[in-house]
């Protein structure tokens, strides 16, 4: 048998060795990749017309109202700082406290080594915030959409989101295999339809939408998407990234600008990067949700555990938010006069309502990356948002307006945004109005080296 066994071997040898051999694969370099080429092809227009990268800007010190970029001084539109929290003696004396007593990083997962108290009075305060049960914290905004969207929805499942939804959200549901449909901005008669088409053919259905759009600056139809929600028996997710600081009386967010119990919301989504001027990102609502969280998602489960310094400026940006509503307040002010200037010189603000975010729609991509640029010789730092963050022809300059913007900075980048963009307009600066034999000139330098 062992002579049978061997010659049968010998033979399955032999006929592998006929058989030709698979060739070899070749991985691509990665300066070969469509990828790349878009990158190099938009770093080549710009410098074969003269238009310089408006992104990375390099700044000296915090950037918060205020700004230091190569010595210069500027009032800065860029920054998530809504409430001043940044750099307020509060959060940096608290901050150093916690490197010295915890070191920097959390050094595990919370699971095996990396919990410290102040991450569970943090997720505590978060849940007072938000009048609910519990909260969980994670190393980043991005990630939070991503863990928990994965985690509580699958491939039996329906998400059905805002159009506009941030993209974190998408990778999120991308993720968690579920069947995705999308709804018409802020449309809740479209949402409803969608819902009655679709939601009865699946195990469980999450709707998500954002509080303050980051994109536009306008606010999710909150009651009505309670209303809806106690009909077709949802869970219904709400996006708070620029909303909590913002909207509210005193901050807490969308149910507060609304008078609504926050419990009609399953859950709660934020990032402490905004307005508690930290890092990472938190879901709030039920205990039995913080608790499966806890348990099930992979990107609290298998990561290290917030930065304990980062969850201690998170809990002092809180504290802030609680015992200084004026501060929200004034934001309020300073939004409504940007809006308002805004509108009186003539400038497209969009769906804005003018709280954290206003845009000033340009349409050209090309003319919004130039009208960004020339703002910084008046002193103004406003970044654009073009093409394929935006459909093309909806370009624009996104402002964010914080507490401790001065009226005369508003009405300086106003002043300004309007003239420089009337400027570009009347000279018909954009792709439109390109040298075509300029672009002729570009045309084999995009050529791969290896075509």
């Amino acid at each position: 048998m062992r002579q049978t066994s061997e010659a049968s071997g010998r033979n399955r040898e032999a006929r592998l060795n006929r058989q030709p051999q698979a060739s070899v694969r070749q991985s691509p370099k990665f300066d070969q990749l469509p990828e790349y080429q878009r990158v190099l092809t938009q770093r080549k227009v710009g410098e074969l017309i003269g238009v310089d990268n408006p992104f990375y800007r390099s700044h000296d010190m915090a950037a918060g109202a205020t700004t230091v970029m190569d010595g210069r001084n500027f009032a800065n539109f860029a920054s998530y700082d809504y409430l001043g929290t940044n750099t307020d003696p509060l959060v940096t004396t608290r901050a150093k406290q916690a490197i010295d007593r915890y070191g920097i990083s959390a050094s595990a997962s919370r699971l095996v080594a990396g919990e410290r108290p102040v991450h569970t009075e943090l997720e505590a305060t978060l849940a007072e915030v938000y009048g609910v049960e519990a909260a969980v914290c994670f190393v980043s905004g991005y990630l939070t959409n991503v863990a928990a969207i994965s985690c509580l929805v699958g491939p039996q499942d329906l998400v059905v989101h805002d159009e506009f939804i941030h993209n974190s959200a998408l990778a999120g549901i991308k993720q968690s295999g579920a069947t995705r449909r999308l709804f018409r901005h802020n449309d809740v008669d479209n949402l409803e339809t969608v819902l009655k088409t679709l939601s009865s053919e699946f195990r469980r259905v999450l709707v998500i939408v954002e509080g303050v759009y980051s994109m536009d600056g306008d606010i999710a139809d909150l009651p009505r998407l309670v209303e809806l929600r106690s009909r077709y028996g949802f869970w219904l997710m709400v996006d708070e990234a620029h909303a909590l600081g913002v909207l509210g009386k005193s901050g807490r967010g969308t149910f507060e600008h609304f008078d609504l119990d926050p419990q009609d919301v399953d859950i709660w989504m934020g990032t402490l990067s905004k307005t508690t001027s930290s890092c990472g990102g938190y879901i709030a609502g039920s205990q039995a949700l913080a608790d499966i969280l806890k348990a099930e998602a992979g990107g609290f489960v298998y990561s290290v555990g917030l930065a304990p310094v980062l969850a201690t400026a998170a809990k002092a940006g809180l504290d802030i938010l609680r015992s200084e509503p004026e501060r929200t307040e004034k934001l309020h002010r300073n939004g409504a006069l940007f809006l308002e200037e805004a509108r009186k010189a003539g400038l497209d603000t969009g769906l804005s309502v003018g709280f954290s975010v206003v845009p000033v729609l340009v349409g050209d991509s090309l003319r919004a990356v130039q009208l960004s640029n020339e703002l910084l010789e008046d002193g103004v730092n406003a970044l654009p948002i073009i093409h394929p963050a935006v459909p093309e022809g909806m370009a624009r300059l996104r402002f964010f307006i914080t507490c401790n913007h001065t009226q005369d900075q508003i009405r300086h980048a106003v002043d300004v945004t309007a003239r420089r963009l009337k400027a570009l307009q009347e000279r018909n600066f954009g792709l439109a109005s390109l040298d075509m034999e300029k672009m002729m000139q570009l045309s084999p330098l995009l050529q791969s080296p290896n075509t």
